[in-house]
């Protein structure tokens, strides 16, 4: 078998070739610190010349974001394998962030609202108003010292004052924070329950879904057609677990609690006071009640 040196020395142009190679290895600036860093020996740098190589094309590949390179959102690194240099891949901080907005967003479940609300920050709360500063400070604390079982809140006031904003801004506040919240327009979500009837289990697989999650937003409550069966079999099972879990969940409403009372109660069939008010010693236990005040911003 011919030597490598005999076949370089035989073949003039390879020779010429692989000088170029290793000329252009040995003056990469990136590679002399690597062989610095690493004290690496003659031996070990000759036996690595072809890593030393394959570094080159791949990373001048990453930094033209050539269409052939293999490995999108990875840069090429050296590092050493077994004594001898080797080509790893690592992952870019453009990348980094991308998969943790991914997964931010994951945490952050909306039922019957815009997909949009995933991209409102807490930043995105506007505190021009004073009479929405007391609202904005108990949220933020809430979300400052959260913990899976701390009280949530029954936020209410007028159309358009913000409080899905709000509850949506919470939310990717807390998925920063691996907190996993899920939203729901409760009118929606009434309607679908309604219809999900027909499906053997599927009420149940509807209130297993959201009973037992992190933290619950039922939003808009009281705007929903009520009944005898959506609040005693729906509504006031999803609240008994959570108040026997102690799980955080809050309310939004047009209505205050004393208005959610009455409209639990008057039903097509009869005035049912008493169901409602089992269903709202739950609502009371697990919150507290909050006033969201301000001009309609819905138009804005």
């Amino acid at each position: 078998m011919e030597k490598i040196g005999d076949i370089l020395n035989s073949r003039p142009g390879m020779r010429e070739e692989y000088d170029r190679l290793i000329a252009t290895v040995m003056g990469n600036k990136k590679i002399q610190e690597f062989i610095q860093e690493q004290k690496m020996t003659p031996e070990q740098v000759s036996r690595s010349y072809s890593k030393f190589y394959e570094y080159i094309q791949e990373h001048e590949k990453f930094l033209s974001n050539d269409p052939k390179y293999a490995t999108k959102g990875y840069e090429p690194v050296l590092v050493m394998n077994h004594g001898y240099a080797d080509v790893s891949y690592m992952v870019t901080p453009e990348l980094e962030s991308q998969q943790k907005e991914a997964n931010q967003r994951r945490r952050v479940r909306l039922v019957g609202l815009p997909k949009s609300f995933k991209d409102i920050d807490w930043a995105d709360v506007a505190i021009d108003d004073t009479r929405r500063v007391d609202a904005y400070k108990a949220i933020s604390a809430f979300i400052k010292d959260f913990n899976k079982h701390a009280k949530g809140y029954y936020i209410y006031g007028d159309f358009g004052v913000g409080k899905s904003f709000i509850m949506a801004a919470m939310a990717r506040e807390l998925a920063k924070k691996g907190v996993s919240t899920t939203i729901i327009h409760y009118p929606t979500f009434t309607i679908d329950v309604r219809n999900s009837i027909k499906t053997d289990g599927g009420v149940k697989q509807m209130i297993d879904d959201v009973k037992g999650v992190d933290v619950l937003v039922l939003d808009d409550i009281g705007a929903e057609q009520s009944s005898s069966w959506l609040r005693d079999e729906v509504l006031q099972v999803i609240l008994q677990y959570r108040m026997q879990e102690d799980l955080p969940t809050f309310f939004t409403s047009n209505l205050d609690i004393a208005g959610l009372e009455k409209h639990l109660a008057e039903t097509k069939n009869a005035n049912e006071v008493w169901p409602a008010k089992r269903v709202m010693e739950r609502v009371r236990y697990l919150t507290k009640e909050l006033r969201l005040e301000g001009e309609n911003r819905r138009y804005e």
